[in-house]
């Protein structure tokens, strides 16, 4: 596996970031260890949030719901996925695979040794952390998840994905700040754009982000279905306070709360809401989305 890994100088003086870097070293797949960087904030007693991203993002994407937690009391953890952010780039696409990035994410929890935790997923951070949450449900608490979910391969694919995943695998030009701006009902302004470019100096950088929507599993023969639908089985019982705060200008994700909602025992008679926001709700309503959970 060729690994690569954005220069430092990339990530200064972003605007709103000011977190320290925290870093662990995962087994790659193959034999090589990737380098994995998280934030980690708050009291290292408090109780554990963990905030998933998805693509094209990292941790920068939650840099307005950090300190309001971090002032309620909470340890904020939030990694950059392998092949995001700070984190290593294998730089092929075939070195992506579902199992993967639930295997590096569930490793990186093993290597921190947290437990009792509410877990916020969105995108990407709810298919994985979806997944962990149904093979390991004993790990969380609570579950939030915004404009995510676990695709089981039940129920057919929207246009506006299938457009998506063939944006991503054939434009020769995949500029992460502006796909943010175009998924978010709120201004981005140049400077977080640029924050959002930082972790892809070019594109060699990008395998990781390009290969996402390839991975989500629509068919049935997908080699992650099995294991998805065992997860969302297990989700059916999951009875511990499960919520979903989703934006409503999502035209993709905005009405997949419904689903979960039915399925999951714990989210019955919980402050499900469909507020203001595109598809990256953090970038629209990070200080809200902090305020509900911290008053959920």
């Amino acid at each position: 596996m060729d690994v690569i890994r954005t220069p430092d100088e990339r990530f200064e003086n972003l605007p709103g970031y000011p977190f320290e870097p925290h870093w662990v070293s995962l087994d790659s797949g193959d034999g090589s260890t990737l380098r994995m960087h998280y934030v980690d904030e708050g009291p290292r007693d408090g109780a554990v949030i963990v905030l998933l991203h998805g693509e094209p993002t990292w941790s920068y994407l939650y840099r307005t719901m950090i300190p309001p937690l971090v002032e309620a009391g909470y340890r904020v953890l939030a990694p950059d996925l392998i092949g995001f952010g700070k984190s290593d780039k294998p730089a092929a696409i075939a070195d992506y695979t579902y199992q993967r990035h639930v295997d590096w994410v569930t490793s990186w929890l093993d290597t921190l040794g947290v437990d009792g935790i509410t877990l916020f997923g969105q995108d990407w951070g709810s298919l994985i952390g979806l997944r962990i949450a149904g093979e390991q449900p004993e790990r969380f608490a609570r579950i939030v998840i915004s404009n995510g979910f676990l695709p089981t391969a039940h129920h057919g694919t929207p246009l506006a994905f299938r457009a998506w995943r063939a944006f991503a695998r054939w434009t020769p030009v995949f500029p992460a700040g502006r796909l943010v701006q175009g998924a978010t009902v709120t201004k981005v302004g140049p400077d977080v754009r640029a924050a959002y470019d930082a972790p892809f100096p070019s594109s060699k950088y990008q395998a990781g982000a390009r290969a996402f929507p390839r991975l989500v599993p629509t068919d049935a023969d997908n080699v992650a279905v099995p294991a998805n639908r065992a997860a969302w089985e297990a989700l059916g019982r999951f009875e511990r306070p499960f919520l979903a705060i989703f934006g409503r200008n999502d035209p993709i994700l905005g009405k997949g709360d419904g689903p979960l909602i039915a399925h999951v025992p714990g989210a019955q008679g919980q402050p499900h809401d469909r507020i203001r926001g595109g598809h990256f709700i953090q970038e629209d309503a990070g200080p809200e989305l902090a305020r509900r959970m911290i008053a959920w």
